[in-house]
């Protein structure tokens, strides 16, 4: 055996095997496989020529490994695992043989490449749990091999991630993958780049390319720099993919077909085969039939001479999609029903999830070019079988990502199984199915505030990015390499896992009936769970609607969700009894929607867009604001529960209307919706927005408790604070005015400090402006003694709704740069952001605490600032307002869109100094956050802002302000 003594064995093997190894490693680099082969087979041959010895077997195994692994980037893995079986057999042979510390070093080695090379093999042939079971005993092998550099650690990581991704389990491959990078050593280098080109796949294939693009150019310098011919040709294939997906066809065909002359040129016929496999489906949306069925053909020709058996399924999938496009529906069901039991037997659910839906639409289009009479009702129930639960499993797979930004991608790709659904419930006139299904997606997701990953369950392809009749198995892309790491993860990288992002959980079981204990979409989820083995709803259940305080007046519950077109449910409670469902056109609600959109502040970005607004917005003319209000009632408002509201009103007082709004529909100004002529929706009714229910208050027993001294009747003023790194008049500067400078926001602060305990303490009131010492921590130590109200009124910075991360949104204290916190920060300021308010400092050190306990939120909070409320234009609801309620508000007082300040309104609009739109709002939601009431309040005084629009149309009183207003409960 190899010996530390034996330096020339240790170092080299002497010749011809020295020279032979640095030429088989120079045609390695240049992608000439069949060269390294040769090079590599013919030193096998004399290394079996020479007597046996212990020393020569290890030589031979370690010949035999790097055979083994050309042969798989030659994808002859009929030929890799013969190698890897002789490899792994010459190195058990002399596992007992005594050597010493280098020895028993050089010895592991070579185990560990053959285990590697053997689970890509079992991988690459569809047999993951033996291929999971080979990198666990590579995972114990490398316990005993010294690593420094961490090389076979991260060839091991990068295996798993391989693994993970083969099974569609995205968000524990790119959370894996992720934390693997961020604590590699820049000296491995081989791992780098095929690290990076596994993101960029994983980021393809849930539908963020513009990500994926960039890790495939960061790749791409690794492979340069390395000289990696091979690695850097595999790249074309990826980029073709990103660009199908695009919808870029032709640029997807001409990189695939440039990648398939590379790759058949080179005799990787597997990297051929999922070329022609992707060239097939593009042959197929150009509606070139033949040529489509040619290239299948051949792909899973190829798929089954090498034992590929998920990738040859995967192209048996196209086919089938392709057989269905022709009108061939028995071939199609013949191909998806042997497609679907590989995937099956190889446990890959996700790809499961698909042939079902693809079965499910092939059903909904006989329904609509056949008349099944009596059998109908019977065909759209086994349509829905199949859909329902696909499409739950579809949406679940999100939880596996740790970011939002890659969640709200997820959503996107997984919304045409959804929208499949309800059109077969539509079909189906099933109104209790609607409602369950509005129900069960209004529930939203669950914070997850634990440390530990959640564990990795199966996911599902995206599949086509541009035709919701089309399907391509998203996985077929193989991103073929070196390595994964083990499971287990600690230290530095458990840490960056903790901290990467935003983590959240299943919604809660929805119980739509005490009585019955009835669950929504029971009987789907259960169905779900067992065919694609991954949870849908937490163990937690709650009632779709809390009914138990509101005897006193007539209460109606409404929510929607959007499903390509938006559908709406609504309950009565306190008194009145009843419930219905509607549906608003698709179209007709994006243009009401978009209607909105170019009427609102923030449209044109900044100054600019407030101009905009004050000079030719629907909202800055009474005629055009009305025309407004009556196109967004008549796409988004039923009339019938106009009629009931009507009918209600008259016989038990005017009721509250309480909205919990799709992210779609989220800025809709309810209160202004003109139901009946210039009759406003909150003529008839109060109307308060409702969060998910998962936003359940804090336990109490999770907050501080607050000091015995502490005077339980404090109001927290946060008025203006001023900005570190900003001027009065810059970007972050002053939304008030100088300190002093406004006599009703002055009084107001003196009524506050006459009725009750008043922070931060001041002697006048003009103290409580522009202060320099309110920041986080201060705001914690008010807040941890207890108060009854907050008051913000500042600047907020809201989230991209297109990032889908909700929890960037910030408010801006008196925070320096040197603050900890988990935003950026913005010169000399680091911003206090939902994120922060959430998790706390769990993510920045060992003894951290959540954000409950850090800053616990009084029962009344009031947030004045540029689109505070915008939390619920998000897929998930994580942002300021409701984190608020999270922390243990029971009423947010937030805005729907950036709002005009008064200094706004003099100079743009040309109003006089005198007049402060801004500030009078802040005094009605001071004086409605008193009451006993303040949703009441708070309407009471939007009505009057109402009538006096209509009376004078004067700017001051446009809904622009007043209309963004609207109180947020659970």
């Amino acid at each position: 055996m190899p010996d530390e003594e034996n330096a020339a064995v240790t170092q080299l093997y002497g010749e011809p095997f020295d020279s032979g190894f640095a030429l088989a490693e120079e045609h390695q680099l240049a992608a000439d496989s069949g060269a390294v082969c040769a090079v590599y087979e013919e030193l096998l041959t004399v290394a079996e020529s020479i007597e046996d010895s212990p020393d020569v077997r290890f030589l031979r195994a370690h010949l035999l490994s790097d055979i083994a692994s050309v042969r798989l980037t030659a994808t002859d893995l009929v030929g890799a695992e013969e190698a890897v079986e002789r490899s792994r057999g010459l190195l058990d042979g002399i596992a007992s043989v005594p050597m010493g510390p280098r020895g028993r070093q050089l010895w592991l080695e070579i185990v560990l490449k053959t285990l590697l090379a053997r689970a890509d093999l079992l991988r690459r042939t569809g047999r993951l749990d033996e291929a999971l079971g080979c990198l666990d005993e590579a995972a114990v092998r490398l316990l005993e091999f010294d690593d420094p550099e961490g090389l076979r650690t991260s060839e091991l990581g990068l295996n798993r991630v391989h693994l993970l991704m083969e099974r569609g389990e995205w968000g524990a491959a790119e959370e894996q993958a992720s934390v693997l990078l961020s604590t590699l050593l820049a000296s491995v280098v081989e791992t780098v780049p095929r690290l990076l080109t596994a993101l960029g796949v994983i980021c393809a294939s849930t539908g963020r390319f513009d990500p994926a693009e960039d890790y495939f150019a960061r790749a791409e310098d690794g492979f340069r720099a390395m000289g990696d011919t091979g690695e850097l040709q595999s790249l074309v294939a990826h980029r073709a993919y990103v660009a199908m997906h695009r919808g870029d066809l032709d640029l997807a065909e001409r990189l695939f077909a440039e990648a398939s002359a590379v790759f058949e040129r080179q005799g990787r016929f597997g990297d051929l085969a999922v070329c022609e496999q992707a060239r097939g489906f593009l042959a197929g949306r150009r509606g070139e039939t033949n040529g489509a069925d040619d290239l299948l053909g051949a792909s899973l020709a190829r798929f089954e001479r090498i034992g590929a058996s998920i990738a040859a399924a995967d192209t048996m999938l196209l086919g089938a999609q392709h057989a269905h496009d022709r009108g061939d529906i028995e071939e199609m069901k013949r191909l998806a029903h042997e497609t679907r039991e590989v995937y099956q037997a190889r446990e890959v659910y996700e790809r499961c999830a698909q042939v079902d839906l693809m079965l499910a639409k092939t059903l909904e289009r006989n329904l609509n070019l056949t008349h099944h009479g009596d059998h109908e009702t019977e065909s759209i129930g086994t349509a829905l079988s199949l859909a329902l639960p696909a499409a739950l499993a579809l949406e679940a797979a999100r939880y596996d990502f740790v970011t939002a930004h890659a969640r709200s991608q997820w959503l996107e790709l997984a919304d045409d199984a959804m929208q499949l659904v309800f059109r077969l419930a539509v079909r189906r006139q099933d109104q209790g199915l609607l409602f369950e299904l509005v129900e069960h997606r209004c529930a939203g997701a669950s914070l997850a505030l634990d440390r530990t990953p959640l564990s990795a369950t199966r996911t599902s392809p995206s599949g086509s990015a541009d035709s919701a009749e089309s399907v391509f198995p998203s996985a077929a892309m193989k991103a073929y390499g070196h390595g994964d790491g083990p499971m287990m993860l600690g230290g530095v990288a458990a840490e960056a896992a903790a901290s990467a992002g935003l983590r959240v959980a299943p919604p809660p079981k929805v119980r739509m009936s005490p009585e019955s204990g009835r669950v929504a979409l029971q009987e789907y989820i259960a169905a779900a769970e067992f065919r694609y083995h991954r949870p849908i709803v937490s163990e937690e259940e709650v009632p779709f609607w809390i009914t138990d305080d509101l005897t006193s007046r007539p209460v109606v519950q409404v929510r929607l969700a959007d499903a390509g077109d938006l559908f709406m449910t609504w309950t009565w409670a306190g008194g009145a009894r009843g419930f219905g469902t509607g549906r608003g056109p698709g179209d007709e609600v994006d243009q009401a929607v978009g209607a909105l959109a170019a009427a609102l502040p923030g449209a044109g970005g900044g100054a600019e867009g407030i101009r905009r607004a004050f000079d030719s917005g629907a909202m800055s003319d009474h005629r055009t604001e009305h025309r407004l209000a009556r196109v967004l009632a008549e796409a988004l408002w039923p009339e019938g529960l106009t009629t009931q509201i009507r009918q209600v009103s008259a016989g038990a007082g005017r009721p509250l209307v309480r909205i919990q709004p799709s992210s779609r529909v989220a800025q809709v100004p309810w209160e202004l919706l003109a139901v009946d002529d210039d009759v406003r929706l909150i003529d008839l009714a109060d109307v308060v927005t409702t969060a998910p229910v998962s936003l359940q208050r804090q336990d109490p027993a999770a907050r501080p408790t607050p000091d015995a001294d502490t005077d339980a009747d404090t109001v927290v003023l946060v008025l203006d604070p001023r900005v570190p790194g900003f001027r009065a008049d810059s970007s972050l500067g002053s939304v008030l005015g100088p300190p002093g400078s406004d006599p009703e926001l002055l009084s107001f602060v003196q009524s506050r400090l006459d009725t009750g305990t008043v922070v931060p303490s001041v002697t006048t009131p003009a103290e409580a402006f522009r202060r320099t010492d309110l920041d986080r921590d201060w705001l914690s130590g008010m807040l941890r003694k207890g108060a009854r109200r907050l008051m913000y009124v500042g600047h907020v910075s809201g989230a991209p709704v297109e990032g889908g991360q909700s929890e960037d949104g910030t408010l801006h204290l008196c925070c320096g740069q040197g603050t900890d916190g988990l935003a950026e920060p913005i010169r000399t300021h680091r911003p206090l952001s939902a994120k922060d308010l959430l998790l706390g400092t769990l993510p920045l050190r060992a003894d951290g605490e959540p954000g409950a306990r850090i800053w616990p939120a009084p029962s009344r909070v009031a947030l004045i600032g540029c689109e505070s409320g915008g939390d619920l234009r998000f897929a998930e609801s994580f942002g300021l307002a409701t984190a608020m309620i999270h922390n243990g508000a029971e009423l947010v007082t937030a805005t729907r869109w950036v709002l005009p300040t008064s200094f706004a309104f003099h100079r743009l609009a040309g109003l006089a100094e005198s007049v402060r739109p801004l500030s009078e709002a802040i005094i009605a939601v001071d004086t409605a956050h008193e009451h006993r009431d303040p949703v009441h309040r708070l309407g009471r005084w939007q009505r009057e802002q109402l009538n006096r629009w209509r009376a004078g149309g004067r700017i001051e009183h446009s809904p622009l302000l007043w209309a963004a207003m609207t109180c947020i409960v659970v």
